[in-house]
Protein backbone atom coordinates (compact mmCIF):
# COMPACT_ATOMS: atom_id res chain seq x y z
CA UNK A 1 0.00 0.00 0.00
CA UNK A 2 1.28 3.52 -0.72
CA UNK A 3 2.56 5.48 2.24
CA UNK A 4 -0.12 7.99 3.38
CA UNK A 5 1.02 11.56 2.70
CA UNK A 6 -1.67 13.87 3.98
CA UNK A 7 0.67 16.87 3.98
CA UNK A 8 3.66 17.38 1.75
CA UNK A 9 6.13 20.16 2.49
CA UNK A 10 7.67 20.37 -1.00
CA UNK A 11 6.17 21.83 -4.16
CA UNK A 12 8.31 19.65 -6.46
CA UNK A 13 10.85 16.84 -6.26
CA UNK A 14 13.86 16.75 -8.59
CA UNK A 15 15.75 13.50 -9.10
CA UNK A 16 19.22 12.72 -10.28
CA UNK A 17 19.19 9.69 -12.59
CA UNK A 18 22.32 7.53 -12.34
CA UNK A 19 22.52 5.82 -8.96
CA UNK A 20 19.17 7.25 -7.84
CA UNK A 21 16.65 5.95 -10.37
CA UNK A 22 18.77 3.41 -12.25
CA UNK A 23 21.69 1.18 -11.26
CA UNK A 24 23.81 2.34 -14.17
CA UNK A 25 27.17 3.24 -12.64
CA UNK A 26 28.67 -0.29 -12.61
CA UNK A 27 27.70 -0.74 -16.26
CA UNK A 28 28.93 2.65 -17.46
CA UNK A 29 32.18 2.37 -15.55
CA UNK A 30 32.84 -1.17 -16.76
CA UNK A 31 32.72 0.13 -20.32
CA UNK A 32 34.75 3.22 -19.42
CA UNK A 33 37.43 1.14 -17.69
CA UNK A 34 37.66 -1.11 -20.75
CA UNK A 35 38.11 1.85 -23.08
CA UNK A 36 40.61 3.60 -20.82
CA UNK A 37 42.54 0.32 -20.66
CA UNK A 38 42.75 0.40 -24.44
CA UNK A 39 44.43 3.80 -24.06
CA UNK A 40 46.89 2.45 -21.48
CA UNK A 41 45.21 3.54 -18.23
CA UNK A 42 44.24 0.28 -16.54
CA UNK A 43 41.49 0.64 -13.94
CA UNK A 44 39.10 -1.84 -12.37
CA UNK A 45 35.40 -1.07 -12.61
CA UNK A 46 35.43 -0.07 -8.94
CA UNK A 47 38.42 2.24 -9.43
CA UNK A 48 36.67 3.84 -12.37
CA UNK A 49 33.54 4.34 -10.26
CA UNK A 50 35.57 5.94 -7.49
CA UNK A 51 37.15 8.31 -10.00
CA UNK A 52 34.27 9.21 -12.32
CA UNK A 53 30.95 8.67 -10.56
CA UNK A 54 28.94 11.87 -10.45
CA UNK A 55 31.03 13.46 -13.19
CA UNK A 56 30.54 13.77 -16.93
CA UNK A 57 33.29 11.94 -18.83
CA UNK A 58 33.67 14.90 -21.20
CA UNK A 59 34.47 17.11 -18.21
CA UNK A 60 37.28 14.76 -17.18
CA UNK A 61 39.12 14.94 -20.52
CA UNK A 62 42.14 16.67 -18.97
CA UNK A 63 42.54 13.91 -16.38
CA UNK A 64 42.26 11.18 -19.01
CA UNK A 65 44.79 12.94 -21.24
CA UNK A 66 47.19 13.33 -18.30
CA UNK A 67 46.96 9.59 -17.54
CA UNK A 68 47.07 8.30 -21.11
CA UNK A 69 48.64 10.96 -23.29
CA UNK A 70 45.59 10.62 -25.54
CA UNK A 71 43.57 13.73 -26.37
CA UNK A 72 39.88 13.00 -25.86
CA UNK A 73 38.07 13.82 -29.08
CA UNK A 74 34.42 14.02 -30.04
CA UNK A 75 34.92 10.81 -31.99
CA UNK A 76 36.22 8.97 -28.91
CA UNK A 77 33.33 10.25 -26.79
CA UNK A 78 30.88 9.15 -29.48
CA UNK A 79 32.40 5.66 -29.49
CA UNK A 80 32.28 5.50 -25.69
CA UNK A 81 28.61 6.51 -25.62
CA UNK A 82 27.73 3.95 -28.26
CA UNK A 83 29.39 1.10 -26.33
CA UNK A 84 27.93 2.36 -23.07
CA UNK A 85 24.42 2.60 -24.49
CA UNK A 86 24.62 -0.93 -25.89
CA UNK A 87 25.59 -2.25 -22.45
CA UNK A 88 22.84 -0.24 -20.73
CA UNK A 89 20.21 -1.51 -23.16
CA UNK A 90 21.29 -5.06 -22.32
CA UNK A 91 21.96 -4.97 -18.58
CA UNK A 92 20.32 -1.96 -16.88
CA UNK A 93 17.87 -2.37 -13.99
CA UNK A 94 16.14 0.15 -11.75
CA UNK A 95 17.40 1.00 -8.29
CA UNK A 96 15.54 -1.27 -5.86
CA UNK A 97 12.13 0.13 -4.86
CA UNK A 98 12.63 3.31 -6.92
CA UNK A 99 9.79 2.82 -9.45
CA UNK A 100 7.08 2.44 -6.78
CA UNK A 101 8.44 5.36 -4.76
CA UNK A 102 8.60 7.64 -7.80
CA UNK A 103 5.07 6.77 -8.88
CA UNK A 104 3.76 7.54 -5.40
CA UNK A 105 5.52 10.92 -5.28
CA UNK A 106 4.40 11.71 -8.83
CA UNK A 107 0.78 11.07 -7.88
CA UNK A 108 0.99 13.12 -4.69
CA UNK A 109 2.51 16.12 -6.47
CA UNK A 110 0.28 15.82 -9.55
CA UNK A 111 3.29 15.35 -11.80
CA UNK A 112 5.55 18.08 -10.39
CA UNK A 113 8.69 15.98 -10.56
CA UNK A 114 11.68 16.17 -12.88
CA UNK A 115 14.86 14.30 -13.70
CA UNK A 116 17.93 16.54 -13.69
CA UNK A 117 21.04 14.59 -14.67
CA UNK A 118 24.64 15.38 -15.49
CA UNK A 119 24.46 12.81 -18.29
CA UNK A 120 23.59 13.37 -21.93
CA UNK A 121 19.88 13.43 -22.78
CA UNK A 122 19.94 10.29 -24.92
CA UNK A 123 21.38 8.28 -22.05
CA UNK A 124 18.83 9.60 -19.56
CA UNK A 125 15.88 8.90 -21.84
CA UNK A 126 17.22 5.46 -22.78
CA UNK A 127 17.59 4.52 -19.13
CA UNK A 128 14.21 5.79 -18.00
CA UNK A 129 12.54 3.96 -20.88
CA UNK A 130 14.44 0.76 -20.07
CA UNK A 131 13.15 0.67 -16.46
CA UNK A 132 9.61 1.88 -17.25
CA UNK A 133 9.85 5.39 -15.78
CA UNK A 134 9.96 7.54 -18.90
CA UNK A 135 6.23 8.25 -18.80
CA UNK A 136 6.60 9.89 -15.38
CA UNK A 137 9.33 12.28 -16.55
CA UNK A 138 8.40 12.90 -20.18
CA UNK A 139 8.83 16.59 -20.94
CA UNK A 140 10.59 17.15 -17.60
CA UNK A 141 14.08 15.78 -18.31
CA UNK A 142 17.06 18.10 -18.00
CA UNK A 143 20.64 17.32 -19.04
CA UNK A 144 23.75 18.97 -17.71
CA UNK A 145 25.19 18.66 -21.21
CA UNK A 146 22.68 21.29 -22.31
CA UNK A 147 23.51 23.75 -19.55
CA UNK A 148 26.23 26.43 -19.36
CA UNK A 149 27.84 24.46 -16.50
CA UNK A 150 27.59 20.87 -15.27
CA UNK A 151 27.24 19.64 -11.71
CA UNK A 152 28.52 20.60 -9.09
CA UNK A 153 27.15 23.88 -10.43
CA UNK A 154 23.38 24.25 -9.89
CA UNK A 155 22.38 25.08 -13.48
CA UNK A 156 20.52 21.87 -14.30
CA UNK A 157 18.50 22.01 -11.08
CA UNK A 158 17.69 25.68 -11.50
CA UNK A 159 16.47 24.96 -15.03
CA UNK A 160 14.27 22.12 -13.80
CA UNK A 161 12.73 24.22 -11.03
CA UNK A 162 12.09 27.10 -13.41
CA UNK A 163 10.41 24.81 -15.94
CA UNK A 164 8.11 23.49 -13.20
CA UNK A 165 7.36 27.04 -12.05
CA UNK A 166 8.60 26.29 -8.55
CA UNK A 167 10.98 28.26 -6.33
CA UNK A 168 14.09 26.08 -5.83
CA UNK A 169 13.70 26.63 -2.08
CA UNK A 170 10.42 24.71 -2.31
CA UNK A 171 12.08 21.77 -4.07
CA UNK A 172 13.45 18.55 -2.67
CA UNK A 173 16.37 17.05 -4.58
CA UNK A 174 17.44 13.40 -4.41
CA UNK A 175 21.12 12.75 -5.08
CA UNK A 176 23.64 10.01 -4.37
CA UNK A 177 26.99 11.74 -4.92
CA UNK A 178 28.81 14.67 -3.39
CA UNK A 179 29.09 16.30 -6.81
CA UNK A 180 25.34 16.17 -7.36
CA UNK A 181 24.52 17.11 -3.78
CA UNK A 182 26.69 20.22 -4.09
CA UNK A 183 24.66 21.21 -7.15
CA UNK A 184 21.39 20.78 -5.28
CA UNK A 185 22.59 22.73 -2.25
CA UNK A 186 23.89 25.51 -4.51
CA UNK A 187 20.44 25.70 -6.11
CA UNK A 188 18.96 26.46 -2.70
CA UNK A 189 16.94 23.25 -2.46
CA UNK A 190 16.64 20.70 0.35
CA UNK A 191 18.81 17.75 -0.66
CA UNK A 192 18.23 14.15 0.39
CA UNK A 193 21.16 11.79 -0.01
CA UNK A 194 20.66 8.19 -1.13
CA UNK A 195 23.60 6.13 0.12
CA UNK A 196 23.79 2.36 0.26
CA UNK A 197 27.42 1.94 1.27
CA UNK A 198 28.20 0.42 -2.13
CA UNK A 199 30.72 1.68 -4.66
CA UNK A 200 29.33 4.43 -6.83
CA UNK A 201 27.42 6.15 -4.04
CA UNK A 202 29.01 8.73 -1.77
CA UNK A 203 28.96 7.82 1.91
CA UNK A 204 26.70 9.47 4.50
CA UNK A 205 29.54 11.50 6.01
CA UNK A 206 30.68 13.15 2.76
CA UNK A 207 27.06 13.83 1.76
CA UNK A 208 26.22 15.46 5.08
CA UNK A 209 29.44 17.49 4.94
CA UNK A 210 28.25 19.35 1.83
CA UNK A 211 24.85 20.22 3.24
CA UNK A 212 22.57 17.25 2.60
CA UNK A 213 19.61 17.43 4.97
CA UNK A 214 19.02 13.70 5.41
CA UNK A 215 20.66 10.49 4.24
CA UNK A 216 18.67 7.31 3.59
CA UNK A 217 19.54 3.86 2.26
CA UNK A 218 16.31 2.42 0.83
CA UNK A 219 14.20 4.08 -1.86
CA UNK A 220 11.10 2.59 -0.24
CA UNK A 221 11.68 5.09 2.60
CA UNK A 222 11.64 8.15 0.37
CA UNK A 223 7.92 9.05 0.16
CA UNK A 224 7.52 9.02 3.94
CA UNK A 225 10.84 10.79 4.44
CA UNK A 226 9.82 13.62 2.14
CA UNK A 227 6.34 13.82 3.61
CA UNK A 228 7.63 14.02 7.16
CA UNK A 229 10.29 16.65 6.55
CA UNK A 230 9.33 20.09 7.89
CA UNK A 231 10.47 23.03 5.82
CA UNK A 232 11.59 26.13 7.63
CA UNK A 233 9.76 29.29 6.51
CA UNK A 234 11.46 30.75 3.41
Amino acid sequence: MPTPMTSFPFSAVLFDCDGVLVDSEPITNRVLAEMLGELGWHLSTEESMNTFTGKAVKDEAALIEAKTGFKITDEWLKAFRARRNEALERDLVAIAHAPAAIREIHAKLKGRIACASGADRHKVELQLAKVGLLDLFQGRIFSGHEMPRSKPHPDVYLAAAEALGVDPKRCAIVEDTVTGAMAGVAAGATVFGYSTGESGHSGPGPLLSVGVARVFSDMAELPALLSGYGLQPA
